[in-house]
């Protein structure tokens, strides 16, 4: 069999046409057959009527031979026979038996029964469409019998259909499928492509079982983010490792290896989607000059990318850290060779620091920014808490510049960067970005510029974050280190950060301090339990995971409101306002004052301690 089977794949072509011209023969002999109503003897296969249909056999056959190459019927990969495969061969056993059938009305051949062409046409159809199916079935048992694991597919419309293939064609998978699932109740029982839809989701850790499965993938595009987080919830309550397609890389009909991923954590936290009203955001963004600083960072490079598509005059990036910004600036550079920027857009990068009031003026001076973005800050809670003085500079000073000098440039808007580590803070990250929410609140009645700070928790996957820490861990093979069992985290991914941040600075006006809804908090030890199932080992048993208790400054648990706010819901569902404090800048200047004669005279204790103090 095996040597059949290569013959056929290296004469692929000469083979088909070779089995096609059986079927070109048998349909005629047959369609002789059902025109003599089966009612034969052998004499009558010595009739002149049957000696007719082999006479002229030969030319039927050129004939066909002539339509199929026309139409490059067998040029095809049967693997991937389809509807347009389907329909070729359909024509062309329309077209050369329906010519032939013309040619024996209009040239009448003595014997020549001239309904057998139009009841071979049939037959030859049939015939020719079941080779090929038998085809497909024979070489996907093939392609499977050697694979190891087995394999669901949750559901069983077109886009598990079309994983279904991917999954059979290309071996680099290793795994057999042996049904699906869905939770449209009418599908149960029912094949597709051959395969059975063995029950709903509410089943999956039962069919698991009893089908010895071991991988799951997920196909179901129309299910939202939190149907997807509940889906794969229960794919790790069953310990099965579990794949899904990107839709987003999906070309019609085809996918390809890339397009089924890993699930990540950002599917498995499942928040719903996120709708921004674009009008709004353009209104302030299209056709200006808009500047970020920090526009290296996690957060102010997703500002800029998510700053581009609304059309920008200018896109300012300013950051210290030069390798970060240059690396932002090829793939600006490459998203505009590709045509998904527009060329019209100016792209400035420019080596700069927000603790430099004289390089903050000469930027705001030349490109007059409409809007400005404060994303530049230190933000790793243990590095600052080792230098706490760097980090008033950087972050306090650095802003209350920023600030000052939007205003004294006569810039339209300025909107900060915040966290929810300035809520009642006991670190000094915290308690630096909660002054920085303060000055922006002194300064809101300042007559020239719209101010307004966001706050916002852990984003996923920024740099210095859990989750790049854990899965390091994990591919170094473990422990994985939580600081504490019951320390929880409120998160969302950098996407939804910016694309909120955006959202909220068209409501900024006069030092309104925006929260986001993030969801419900995150215990962090699951979080680390869900990536190391995600990564399909298991926790405790494969990677350990150890407790090192909280750090300096940590919390438990972390806030989003002070309790003397006062919370206001926006026009959008996921965005909250706080109404701003009376705060004057007289007590701001004080406040400052003591700050900076504290930094460049004490000691790291004692800055920590003001900074702490002089927030409450």
């Amino acid at each position: 069999m095996n040597s059949v089977y290569r013959f056929v794949r290296r004469h692929r072509e000469f083979s088909l046409l070779m089995l096609d011209t059986v079927a070109v023969i048998v349909s005629y002999l047959l369609a002789y057959l059902i025109r003599m109503d089966f009612s034969l003897s052998p004499p009558d296969f010595q009739s002149a009527h049957f000696r007719a249909i082999l006479l002229f056999l030969p030319v039927v056959i050129l004939l066909n031979w002539a339509v199929l190459g026309l139409l490059k019927v067998n040029r095809s990969l049967w693997e991937y026979i389809g509807i347009d495969e389907i329909i070729r061969v359909c024509v062309s056993a329309a077209l050369s038996n329906g010519v032939w059938f013309l040619v024996v009305l209009a040239a009448p051949i003595p014997n020549y029964i001239r309904s057998v062409p139009a009841i071979a046409a049939m037959l030859q159809m049939f015939l020719m469409l079941s080779s090929r199916g038998c085809y497909r079935l024979w070489r996907r048992s093939q392609m499977q019998k050697d694979r190891v694991l087995r394999a669901l597919i949750i559901g069983a419309g077109s886009a598990g259909n079309i994983l279904l293939r991917e999954l059979i064609r290309n071996p680099v998978h290793n795994c057999r499928v042996i049904g699906f699932v869905d939770d449209a109740p009418s599908k149960w029982g029912k094949t597709v492509s051959g395969l059975e839809i063995l029950g709903s989701t509410a089943d999956l850790a039962d069919i698991a079982r009893k089908q010895r499965v071991n991988i799951v993938y997920i196909a179901i595009p129309s299910a939202g983010r939190q149907r997807i987080s509940e889906v794969i919830q229960l794919c790790n309550d069953a310990k099965l490792k579990t794949r899904i397609m990107d839709y987003s890389v999906i070309d019609q009909d085809e996918i390809g290896q890339n397009s089924i991923r890993d699930v990540s954590i950002d599917d498995l936290l499942g928040r719903g989607e996120i709708h921004l009203d674009n009008s709004e955001i353009g209104e302030y963004l299209s056709g200006k000059v808009v500047m970020v600083t920090g526009g290296g960072g996690s957060i102010g490079s997703e500002l800029c990318r998510q700053i581009l598509p609304f059309g920008p005059r200018q896109l300012i990036v300013m950051d210290i850290y030069e390798n970060n910004m240059y690396a932002l600036q090829q793939e600006i550079i490459m998203a505009k060779r590709q045509g998904k920027i527009g060329r019209q857009v100016e792209v400035i990068c420019l080596i700069g620091s927000v603790r430099d009031r004289d390089r903050l003026d000469h930027i705001l001076g030349k490109y007059h920014p409409d809007v400005l973005f404060h994303a530049a800050a230190h933000k790793h809670v243990p590095l600052v808490e080792d230098s706490p003085k760097e980090a008033v500079k950087n972050n306090v000073f650095g802003t209350y510049h920023t600030l000052m000098a939007c205003i004294e440039n006569r810039v339209g808007k300025f909107i900060l960067i915040s966290t929810d580590k300035a809520v009642n803070p006991t670190n000094v990250m915290g308690a630096t970005k909660r002054m920085c929410e303060l000055i922006v609140q002194s300064m809101r009645n300042n007559g020239v510029t719209k101010i307004g700070a966001v706050r916002f928790g852990n984003v996923l996957g920024s740099n210095g974050s859990v989750i790049p820490l854990f899965k390091e861990q994990i591919r170094n093979g473990g422990p994985v280190t939580v600081t504490d069992p019951e320390i929880t985290r409120y998160f969302m991914t950098i996407p939804e950060a910016a694309q909120l941040v955006l959202q909220a600075g068209a409501y900024a006006n006069e030092g309104d301090i925006f929260v986001l809804d993030m969801g419900r908090p995150v215990k962090i030890l699951k979080l680390a339990e869900d990536l190391i199932r995600l990564s399909g080992l298991e926790p405790y048993k494969d990677i350990d995971i150890v407790f090192t208790g909280l750090r300096p400054g940590e919390k438990m648990y972390e806030e989003l409101a002070l309790g003397n706010e006062k919370r206001h819901k926006t026009a959008n569902n996921l965005i909250y306002v706080n109404e701003p404090m009376e705060i004057s800048q007289e007590e701001i200047r004080k406040k400052l004052e003591k700050l900076k004669r504290v930094t460049s005279e004490q000691n790291n204790q004692d800055v920590r301690k003001l900074i702490l103090e002089i927030i409450d």
